[in-house]
């Protein structure tokens, strides 16, 4: 049987997963993940979700409230970032504040489950999927803190962990492409792009449908072979940028040794791109590329890609 060509994920929780109508797709994915049955109710603002070109290193984001009141936070991500775990603390925190409204006893502090989807290995780990929770061990007895019970009935919730936020790391280019759960089905989809014919995971039936690239009105379907376009542009930019920036660096290498030499290939070449895009580069740039070291310079050229200024690439310092 011929295997359908479906639209990415990433491309889905932009344009179609926000419509109420596809609301069981993601709450499958949910489902199985959390092994729980989750109904959606609503999707709420999220922090950042880019719809333009030149945007596959950017993060796409959804904020969905469940019918237990709880925030769960649903993030892919291409680019690799070395502060990535923090940033999760960061969000988690973030949608605390933001839903606790003036006034409010902190017993009204929302629930938040934080999902990330990594196509970028993060840390060290061979597995795939990772639970991150939060628990209090006694330092003496060792034993585990417990609510109390009327913690329970002021909280709704059994454990400690229940009140903290969670956290799930799903590295897709970890998976190996055997799928022995439902869980792993929704995973082969994410990493291969495809739905097989055998698959039962909740969701998957319907997102095997919507995501079928044949049955998207032609505007939306233009839109997302534009997109693919984009991807491909970027993709070879960024390798194009790199590739140039390590000759030059080994021309350098010569005299001054090979990983200076490369340093310095990928500081002048970007030193060009930025010139190029926004015109003579203001002192504080110009500081900050002579100080940098090499996880900055990568950091910096994916930045640049699809930044509209100075400021949203570099961190200006005095």
């Amino acid at each position: 049987m011929t295997q359908r060509h479906l639209i990415t994920f990433d491309w889905a929780l932009k344009r179609l997963l926000r419509s109420k109508a596809n609301f069981d797709v993601l709450e499958g994915l949910l489902s199985e993940l959390l092994m729980t049955d989750v109904q959606i109710l609503e999707i709420l603002e999220s922090e950042s979700n880019p719809d333009h070109a030149l945007d596959k290193y950017n993060r796409v984001d959804l904020k969905v409230k469940n019918s237990q009141g709880e925030l769960i936070l649903i993030e892919l991500q291409y680019e690799r970032e070395h502060d990535y775990l923090q940033r999760l603390v960061y969000a988690s925190s973030k949608a605390i504040t933001e839903h606790l409204h003036k006034g409010d006893a902190y017993s009204k502090i929302p629930k938040i489950i934080s999902i990330s989807i990594l196509y970028f290995d993060l840390g060290q780990g061979e597995d795939y999927v990772y639970h991150g929770t939060t628990s209090f061990r006694g330092m003496h007895l060792h034993d585990e803190l417990q609510l109390n019970e009327g913690q329970k009935s002021l909280f709704q919730r059994q454990t400690v962990q229940e009140i903290f936020p969670e956290f799930y790391l799903l590295k897709v280019n970890r998976f190996d492409e055997v799928a022995r759960t439902s869980l792993d089905e929704w995973i082969y989809f994410l990493k291969t792009g495809e739905i097989r014919e055998e698959f039962s995971a909740r969701g998957l039936n319907k997102a095997k449908e919507l995501f079928d690239i044949l049955n998207l009105p032609p505007a939306e379907r233009q839109a997302y072979e534009r997109y693919q376009e984009d991807l491909h542009f970027q993709a070879s930019m960024v390798e194009s940028t790199y590739g140039a920036g390590l000759i030059e660096g080994k021309r350098a290498g010569e005299q001054i040794g090979l990983q200076k030499g490369e340093q310095i290939g990928q500081i002048n070449l970007l030193t060009r791109l930025l010139q190029r895009r926004f015109g003579s580069l203001p002192d504080w740039v110009q500081d900050n590329l002579s100080k940098a070291d090499s996880r900055s310079l990568e950091q910096w050229s994916l930045q640049f890609v699809d930044a509209s200024s100075l400021e949203e690439i570099f961190v200006r310092s005095g």
